[in-house]
């Protein structure tokens, strides 16, 4: 294994320089993804078709781009320069959107540069489960759960900022603060991050029944029926997190006589929440078996959306953020290490199959949030509930090698 630190150069640990990639990484896609539809609306001057179009290819293509990014990098030694590469896309991405206001050309930009620029974000995850599991995999789901701490503290700054740049400049500022933070990734990924060892998933024996096998202990991956029932799983459990989000200010203010200031406020509530207790659960990790706190997070969103749909106040719906937090942090945040446990070798694969069960889930929430405002909002908090305990019930049935049930590190 290359010493991460190479002679004669200083520089910060390399889970620090991760933090660094991953601040960069959040903020970026904080300032930009939000204010996306309005982009189109106010700036292209884009009619409802067209944006329709451009926010349905947008996450496909991300989808495409992060699935086979992520193939190529378990087979060669080239994660570092993956990195790098995304960044640049990144750079080109967001630099022409700052300029370009062509809706054509802005497409064709969001089915290339945008979209493997995208694949960022699996990737650093991919590199950082190398990096903290090659001396032992004991404490590898905390530092995950520590850096997915970094990227959701960048969301909580990057819609505020994002705002004041439209203020200040328009998009030109946005689009430009964002392409200088991946420009920033690029740099840090350079200077402080070395190539890890090839990996070596052809040599992985995968477990037909998840069972290991005792030739290669702890290095056992799981059958492909595992892998794709838990990405099912997880696809299932995130399509009510864009459902709720999108159903809350209308719910709040139609069916609980509040207002968009109650809404703003139980939304703050939730965000406040769940960045402790994700680093919580993270310090779990190294005391209880990640398949049970990724259980008790599941539960917790199908008992939080059952408090939703019941819920007769917005008192009441406060207080049943805290099941919400949970549900958000266990899925957002351990649901990477899980599914990383399932393929050990091939961790770029595992991020992003997991990546893509987010845009894939709000795909889906779309229709079903328009199917809620036909029939009555609380529907979607009831849809919620079963697709929470169709994902639990899943992940239930579905067991993975023993790797994943360990007895957590003392």
């Amino acid at each position: 294994m290359p010493d991460l630190a190479r002679p004669g150069r200083r520089r910060p640990p390399a889970l620090l320089a991760l933090g660094l990639v991953t601040l960069g990484v959040g903020i970026s896609t904080a300032v930009a993804v939000p204010f996306l539809s309005l982009f189109l609306s106010t700036a292209v001057h884009a009619g409802p078709v067209r944006i329709t179009v451009f926010l349905i290819v947008t996450p496909i293509a991300g989808v495409v781009a992060s699935t086979l990014v992520g193939r190529l990098s378990d087979r060669r030694p080239i994660r570092r320069a993956l990195l790098i590469g995304t960044s640049v896309a990144g750079v080109i991405g967001m630099g022409v959107a700052a300029f370009v206001r062509d809706y054509w050309v802005l497409l064709a930009l969001t089915v290339t540069a945008t979209s493997l620029a995208g694949a960022l974000f699996p990737q650093t995850f991919a590199y950082a489960r190398e990096l903290l599991t090659r001396d032992g995999a004991g404490r590898a789901a905390m530092g995950t759960n520590a850096l997915r701490t970094v990227f959701s503290l960048a969301w909580v700054a990057g819609p505020p900022l994002a705002a004041f740049l439209i203020d200040v400049g328009g998009f030109t500022y946005l689009y430009g603060i964002a392409a200088l933070m991946y420009a920033a990734v690029a740099l840090v990924v350079v200077f402080w991050l070395d190539e890890l060892d090839p990996p070596t998933a052809s040599t992985a024996p995968i477990a037909p029944d998840g069972e290991p096998t005792p030739d290669v202990p702890g290095m056992v991956e799981a059958s492909r029926r595992t892998v794709l029932l838990t990405a099912v799983a997880f696809t299932l459990l995130q399509c009510p997190l864009t459902l709720s989000l999108q159903t809350l200010p209308l719910f709040v203010s139609g069916n609980l006589d509040g207002n968009l200031d109650d809404a703003g406020l139980i939304l703050g509530l939730c965000a406040a929440l769940e960045i402790p207790l994700m680093l919580g659960l993270g310090v779990l990790t190294t005391r209880f078996p990640l398949r049970v706190l990724m259980l008790v997070g599941a539960g917790s969103g199908v008992a939080y959306h059952v408090c939703a749909a019941l819920t007769g106040s917005v008192s009441m719906l406060a207080v049943a953020q805290i099941l919400n937090a949970v549900f958000i942090a266990a899925v957002s945040g351990l649901g990477i290490s899980y599914m990383q446990d399932l393929l050990p070798r091939q961790p770029g694969r595992a991020t992003t199959l997991f990546t893509n069960t987010f845009p894939i889930g709000a795909i889906l929430a779309g229709p079903l949030f328009g199917l809620a405002q036909h029939f009555g909002l609380r529907l979607a908090y009831g849809i919620g509930t079963g697709l929470c305990a169709a994902g639990l019930l899943i992940l239930l049935i579905t067991r993975p090698p023993a790797l994943q049930t360990r007895q957590p590190a003392s």
